[in-house]
């Protein structure tokens, strides 16, 4: 290795290894204080919590890796200029091409650990943290119910509310359990006005007492045909109060908190998994659809509503075609119509959620496939841009360097979680999604790099300015004839 290549190699490492530090410690502190007051009081020892930081820093790493390289090689770059070593390179002939050589080859090298960290340890230790997590939160187990959404980690019971309030955490707003732990396949749902948990650490049992509510159960095993489920003994009430206990000895019995019982999400997967997943949840997910358009069928009794998978379409119908029945008949088949509508309606509503749920689960896994491969790629995408910005500013430093490294960041990061959101909303691909910064940020890398050769500034002023200049002197110039 040349003397100016081990040089160059210097100046970038000695500022990249402090500045990867110091986003990291930043990153892993931000992480930390918003699990602290689920942690925190739960009687957890310091080694866990210990374990907790180091599966977290794992996590953080390939994020803060492309901040490390985008601040320092503004940093790098921007001191050869400022102590005017660029100008003493290009005297003896030597292009900024041949001074950034080294540093290209060595932000290869950063990309490819990086890849390695998005699909080997990054999986495992979201899978070691996650199920580290959701273990701590089983010492209080008010503490793992989640407001907006249904929480099914109870086994037997899907319970959902609007609002999570009070010093423990443990008074609910507007209540929705589902009770599917009784016997004989019976169905119980529970709605209430506000509610409250009381659970102790240790116990077996978490009690709910509810507050103004409506409760309803049916006392039959579920029947196959709708005469017998007609036919089934139900019971319904209102309530002031209503008290019962849940069983929760399966989720906060004495198993360690190493306990890895969580396996399936999306970021647990390295990239082969993921693509042996997507497949299998595209094949369900069509699966579900077919099955929902057959429903609509047999609902509505028509089959030329009917056409799947291309489209659910309507036929021509003869609008005279009713003059042919008596008004009595008229009225009798508009009613039929429209009940069966309004059932295919009430069919539709009910199951948009799941279908759209889903849809996006699947998106899920589909965009994380493209976003790690595509993520991976940050480190030399951002070098690029901040190794020709570095040179053209020719200032070091912490002081401009990091001010511009964390809006190019801060830009990038927000394209590429807008571009994930979009896709898992279905509104893009998921492959454009995951690569909608990179498409982006290369333009003004390439931008950047073009003007930094040529030693040209990011724009050209005296362009814009001399117009308008000439434009004013022939003005001033015609008022003096």
């Amino acid at each position: 290795m040349k003397i100016l290549d081990r040089y160059i190699l210097k100046t970038f490492l000695v500022p990249f290894v402090a500045t990867f530090l110091i986003v990291l410690f930043v990153l892993v502190m931000q992480v930390l204080w918003q699990t602290f007051e689920n942690i925190a009081g739960k009687g957890i020892s310091l080694p866990f919590i210990l374990k907790f930081l180091y599966y977290t820093t794992l996590i953080i790493t390939p994020q803060a890796l492309p901040i490390g390289v985008l601040l320092s090689s503004i940093m790098a770059l921007g001191n050869l200029g400022e102590n005017y070593e660029f100008a003493a390179a290009k005297s003896a002939g030597i292009s900024l091409q041949r001074l950034v050589r080294p540093l290209v080859f060595l932000t290869i090298l950063l990309s490819g650990i990086n890849f390695l960290f998005l699909n080997n340890i990054y999986p495992y230790a979201v899978l070691k943290q996650k199920n580290l997590y959701l273990n701590i939160k089983k010492k209080k187990p008010a503490m793992a119910l989640v407001p907006g959404s249904f929480n099914s980690d109870i086994p037997g019971y899907q319970i959902k509310f609007e609002e999570k309030y009070g010093e423990e955490e443990n008074l609910l707003k507007k209540v929705l359990i589902y009770d599917l732990s009784g016997n004989k396949g019976n169905q119980k749902v529970i709605t209430a006005e506000r509610g409250k948990i009381i659970s102790e650490e240790g116990s077996r049992y978490m009690t709910f007492i509810l507050y103004n509510g409506y409760y309803y159960e049916e006392h039959t095993k579920s029947a196959n045909t709708l005469i017998k489920k007609k036919k089934m003994a139900a019971s319904s009430a209102t309530f002031k109060e209503y008290e019962f206990n849940i069983d929760i000895s399966d989720v906060s019995g004495d198993k360690g908190l190493d306990e890895t019982k969580h396996t399936k999400n999306y970021m647990m997967l390295s990239l082969s998994q993921l693509g042996d997943t997507i497949p299998s949840l595209k094949k369900s997910y069509d699966e579900v659809l077919l099955l929902k358009s057959k429903n609509l069928l047999a609902t509505v009794s028509s089959k030329d509503l009917y056409q799947y998978p291309d489209s659910v379409k309507t036929k021509d119908i003869n609008p005279d075609i009713l003059e042919n029945f008596t008004l009595k008949n008229k009225i009798s088949i508009l009613n039929t119509a429209s009940t069966k509508i309004g059932r295919a309606k009430s069919s539709l509503k009910n199951n948009i959620a799941s279908i759209k749920w889903k849809r996006k689960n699947l998106n899920f896994f589909d965009t994380e496939y493209y976003n790690r491969i595509a993520f991976s790629l940050s480190c030399l995408i951002l070098f690029f841009i901040g190794a020709p910005l570095g040179s053209i500013i020719r200032k070091g430093g912490f002081g401009l360097p990091m001010i511009l490294a964390i809006a190019i960041y801060v830009t990038y990061f927000f394209s590429n979680t807008f571009g994930k959101n979009l896709a898992e909303e279905s509104s893009i691909t998921s492959f454009l999604g995951s690569w909608i910064a990179a498409m982006i940020m290369v333009p003004i890398g390439i931008l950047l790099t073009r003007r930094a050769t040529k030693d040209k500034g990011i724009f050209n002023v005296d362009a814009i300015i001399q117009p308008i200049s000439n434009f004013f002197k022939k003005i001033f110039s015609k008022k003096e004839a």
